[in-house]
């Protein structure tokens, strides 16, 4: 059975609990928010149906935006039988103005299963007495907000790109992110799910991290990236780029570098100043001065000379996707083929050529090969290093030779093949005489 959207946002939020004492947990705050009421910042609000809100609203359907249980009795739709992921209400207590609501996963001769928040003070699922059952609710046709569906679809889009561009597992000793599944490193997994790494955790959370579910990356992505980038606020075009600079570069560099782009003040902040500048800016040239910037940012990292190719290439399609997109209704596209020509005449990003003659890798399969072959066949061309000379050097001369020249040319090659930075090219040589 096909769950519902809102359930993909719901599981992801399974475990998160209140803080005892006088903190607040900031994911059951970040419910609170998305639910409709970003003043609330303490978990000590009953947050049931700020749970219900949040997983609505950022599945792209209205909620009642109320904090009170019951106010879900009247919306939607009513059902009569089970659904996966049916809106379920519940009594409480005597109190008629009490209740409790959630999301109905399956039901038994007396309970039903209820995914729901602040259930034994956390997001768990839980078995309810069918006795306190109110209503079953579904959204209705009308209930969907079109904007919030087209913003969904628009993150969505922004996504699929940065999943393309990360890809899948990597433990690379030089990525200074460390292991990483889906461009999610160990840290922010970590991070996410509110646990410090030590040496007692890390191989569980690698091999978690290595199974991540696809719900769980969207929900990173969109809590952690999308929404604190403010990418929601952006053209389609230049949401796509940001997005990915955020994720590339991190949320405040992302800022400061759209800052730039615009000709806005840099500081971090991206308020009325900046989306001000970014109002003012033809999208064709905000956003290849935004590529041109991470460009130059890629250049000036120490471990360009091993991922720069990735980097560029990176930069390169998220301009070509980012301008396919960009809305020609919201901004002067004067020229609309300047993107285009300056990723594709962009040759600083992309490393001269050379002559393969000036390849180590090359020189060192070389040296391999003539420490191998040189002593048979040295005879046939008039190098004799078997005879004379081994009787003078000693009988172990032609193995010493090739242990040597193999160690040699093996150490050429792997290092020759770590530093490569530029493609090789045939040349003619003109050999005068």
């Amino acid at each position: 059975m096909q769950q519902p959207g809102w359930l993909k946002h719901a599981w992801p939020e399974t475990g998160i609990r209140e803080v005892r004492g006088s903190g607040s947990n900031p994911r059951i705050a970040a419910l609170f928010k998305d639910a409709g009421h970003p003043q609330i910042k303490s978990d000590e609000t009953a947050w049931c149906a700020a749970f219900v809100g949040a997983c609505l609203a950022r599945a792209g359907i209205d909620s009642t935006k109320s904090l009170l249980a019951r106010s879900y009795l009247k919306w939607g739709e009513p059902i009569d039988n089970f659904r996966l992921g049916a809106i379920a209400v519940f009594s409480r207590g005597n109190d008629p103005g009490q209740g409790h609501v959630g999301f109905m996963l399956g039901e038994s001769e007396d309970n039903i299963y209820l995914l729901g928040g602040n259930q034994s003070d956390s997001v768990s699922v839980e078995a309810i007495d069918k006795s306190r059952l109110l209503g079953l609710r579904w959204p209705a046709v009308a209930t969907g907000n079109s904007q919030q569906q087209s913003d969904a679809k628009v993150f969505d889009r922004a996504l699929n790109h940065v999943l393309e561009m990360e890809g899948g597992w990597t433990e690379d000793p030089y990525d200074p992110g460390g292991p990483t599944n889906q461009g999610i490193t160990l840290a922010v997994y970590a991070a996410w799910k509110g646990i410090t790494l030590d040496g007692t955790n890390t191989g569980a959370l690698k091999d978690e991290l290595r199974r991540i579910a696809g719900e769980t990356v969207r929900e990173i992505y969109l809590r952690r990236y999308w929404l604190p980038a403010g990418c929601a606020d952006l053209d389609p075009g230049l949401a796509l780029m940001h997005f990915d600079a955020a994720v590339n570069h991190g949320v405040g560099t992302a800022a400061r570098t759209l800052q730039e782009a615009s000709g806005a003040t840099v500081d971090g902040e991206i308020g009325p100043e900046t989306r001000a500048a970014i109002d003012r800016a033809s999208a064709t040239d905000l956003l290849s001065r935004y590529a041109d910037i991470r460009r130059a940012r890629y250049r000036a990292l120490p471990h360009f000379w091993r991922f720069g190719r990735g980097w560029l290439r990176r930069a390169d399609l998220t301009l070509e996707r980012a301008l396919a997109i960009a809305d020609p209704h919201s901004r002067s596209l004067s020229n609309t083929t300047k993107g285009y020509e300056t990723m594709q005449n962009d040759t600083a990003g992309q490393p001269a050529p050379k002559w393969w003659g000036q390849s180590m890798t090359i020189w060192g399969a070389v040296v391999t090969a003539l420490a191998t072959v040189v002593p048979v066949v040295g005879p046939v061309v008039g190098v004799d290093i078997t005879g004379e000379a081994i009787r003078q050097a000693g009988g172990q001369a032609v193995q010493v030779f090739q242990a040597v020249g193999g160690l040699v040319g093996t150490a050429l090659t792997i290092w020759g093949r770590i530093r490569a930075t530029h493609p090789l090219e045939r040349r003619d040589m003109n050999i005068r005489i």
